[in-house]
């Protein structure tokens, strides 16, 4: 019995560890849902369904009073980071020309989206 475990341990191993060639032009959203849905035995319109409702999850996670994160596992994480408001300045150096006095307004507190990639995403770049 113990036999017949390894075997197929060996098996899924050999059949995971063969990697699928590199992708030579950039992918439209077309050609995504075809290659999907012809590796998953799917549908297009479901490919697409599955698309559309991950953005929307994505969308609730980010908007404005919730979790602020949302962690698509082992591949990436997209953070709402809130940058604070930064105070006007007068008489600040002219990096452009030396020796003039300029003043920089104040700008107002905003939410940026960050995407960080997970240990998985960077292996794949290796």
């Amino acid at each position: 019995m113990a036999v017949k475990k390894t075997s197929a341990a060996k098996k899924k191993k050999a059949a995971s560890s063969k990697k699928a060639p590199a992708i030579q032009k950039k992918y439209t959203k077309t050609e995504i849902l075809n290659e999907i849905a012809q590796n998953t035995e799917l549908s297009k319109k479901e490919v697409a369904a599955v698309l559309d409702e991950l953005a929307v999850v994505i969308e609730r996670h980010i908007k404005k009073r919730a979790v602020g994160e949302f962690t698509l596992p082992g591949l990436l994480k997209i953070k709402s980071v809130v940058r604070p408001a930064r105070p006007a300045r007068k008489g600040v150096p002219n990096p452009f020309r030396p020796g003039e006095l300029m003043d920089i307004p104040r700008k107002p507190a905003t939410t940026r989206v960050k995407v960080l990639p997970l240990k998985k995403l960077k292996e794949f770049a290796l």
